[in-house]
């Protein structure tokens, strides 16, 4: 079942159920979420280390379900990429 979000830029069927899967239902369930949590419960719920470009992927996610009027340059998940 395709909800509301697929519309978040670059979350297709795979990150939506994997979003799903944490307990997220709708873009304003992600308010106030903490994207490692999300990243490490991920790891923990599917037993591996997953690419850390998912981790780039909840900051962007996170972002966009925090700002009303999202920057389009931040949401590219690579922009995300840790600093060091």
């Amino acid at each position: 079942m395709k909800t509301e979000l697929r519309t978040i830029p670059y979350v297709g069927e795979a990150t939506e159920a994997s979003l799903l899967s944490l307990g997220y239902t709708t873009i304003a369930s992600l308010k106030g979420a903490d994207p490692q949590e999300l990243y490490d419960r991920e790891c923990l719920l599917t037993g591996v280390k997953i690419d850390r470009c998912q981790l780039y992927l909840y900051r962007m996610i996170v972002y966009y379900a925090n700002t009303p009027e999202p920057d389009p340059e931040k949401l590219k998940w690579w922009v995300w990429k840790d600093l060091n």
